[in-house]
């Protein structure tokens, strides 16, 4: 089985970049973009992009975006990549070349270390304060995990809300782990050596492993995905070669080690617990990220006086989505905590407690790494 990388088909192999900053990335991309004939290969992040990687003519700009005034923003910058050190002079850079430029290297990617454990209860209401905001191809984010746990591990309520054609582009995203559970209405799809497009309807999920190529083709007005990663900032780079479907299909291909998911609501396989109030199903994303990520769909049935309750497995990052009813959990500080349809959490580290329900509850909860079976 074949494993892919980020490849010199994605066009960002190392080169020097100008850096320049910009009031509005999104007027300074469309100007570059439409006007001089730049092209974008590179966004982040994507709930609220603040940098851009565009190239053309022989150049590289990295765009940035900035709250000073034009009046005040800091000289362009040219960056060279790191693995040019050893072929200028060994007596180091200066600051700034003659006239001003700032001269300096680019950083080198660095690995992520272990992930972050969740240390605290956080929690976000659906009524909370937090706003929706404008990201990439004009999808509307609102942040599930206040602070994203020192980086790690992102969440997004992501909604289209007009119906029709997606201005997305096949891309791909340098990103651990990434999967997409469809809330409301409809997303048509596709992926790289997945074969043709599908739609992913109320309850369908899929894993988008590291660097698998794909595209939003198509949504209904009213589009609700929960979108979860680690880390919480990664870059969506932009594939200006692949088209998509690719002539070959292979379900077993691995990406950054890990198989393609696409979990079918109508097709799910449902265990149930004792007295048939408790029941969940797999998506079988564990066993496609080697224990990296765990998702599954909780359902309770509880009754008024008699409500359905399940423990928790500990895991060191474990975050629940209420898709509908309304769920108790805890003790959390000695307290239980009410959550209504929409509202997020992601439970303390080496918690143990319970989820409990008086009526039809359905969560989906997502662990990283997965909880040992």
């Amino acid at each position: 089985m074949k494993d892919s990388a980020v490849s010199c088909r994605a066009g960002h192999l190392p080169s020097a970049e100008l850096v320049l900053t910009c009031g509005d990335l999104d007027a300074a991309v469309a100007f570059y973009v439409d006007r001089l004939g730049f092209r974008l290969d590179m966004t982040m992040p994507a709930d609220a992009p603040t940098v851009a990687l565009i190239s053309g003519h022989g150049i590289k700009l990295r765009l940035q975006s900035t709250a000073l005034d034009q009046a005040n923003a800091p000289m362009p910058e040219l960056r060279l990549p790191a693995e040019l050190r050893g072929a200028v002079a060994s007596a180091g850079l200066p600051a700034s070349a003659p006239g001003g430029l700032r001269i300096a290297w680019q950083e080198p990617a660095q690995a992520d270390p272990a992930l972050a454990k969740s240390r605290e209860f956080l929690l976000r209401r659906a009524d909370s304060a937090s706003a929706w905001v404008t990201g990439r191809a004009g999808m509307q984010y609102r942040d599930l995990i206040p602070g994203r746990i020192d980086g790690r591990v992102i969440a997004s309520h992501i909604r289209i809300v007009e119906g029709g054609p997606v201005p997305d582009y096949v891309h791909f995203h340098e990103v651990g782990v990434q999967l997409i559970f469809c809330r409301r209405g409809w997303v048509r799809v596709i992926y790289e050596d997945q074969g043709p497009p599908f739609v992913l309807q109320p309850g369908d999920c899929v894993l988008q492993p590291p660097t698998i190529r794909h595209r939003v083709l198509e949504a209904s007005a009213g589009l609700e995905v929960i979108e979860v990663g680690s880390p919480a900032q990664h870059a969506t780079w932009r594939d200006h070669e692949l088209a998509l479907p690719t002539p070959q299909v292979d379900g077993e291909r691995r990406f950054g080690g890990q198989r393609f998911v696409r979990h079918v609501a109508a097709q799910a396989l449902w265990q149930s617990s004792a007295q048939g109030r408790l029941q969940f199903a797999d998506t079988g994303i564990a066993d496609a990220t080697n224990g990296m990520a765990s998702v599954r769909v909780l359902r309770l049935h509880g009754s008024p006086g008699k409500p359905a309750g399940m423990p928790m497995l500990a895991a060191p990052v474990h975050f629940l989505f209420v898709l509908c009813g309304r769920l108790r959990l805890g003790p959390v500080a000695d307290e239980m905590i009410d959550l209504d349809s929409d509202d997020a959490c992601v439970l303390p580290a080496r918690w143990s407690g319970r989820l409990e329900s008086s009526s039809a509850c359905e969560i989906l909860e997502v662990a990283l790494p997965a909880p040992a079976a």
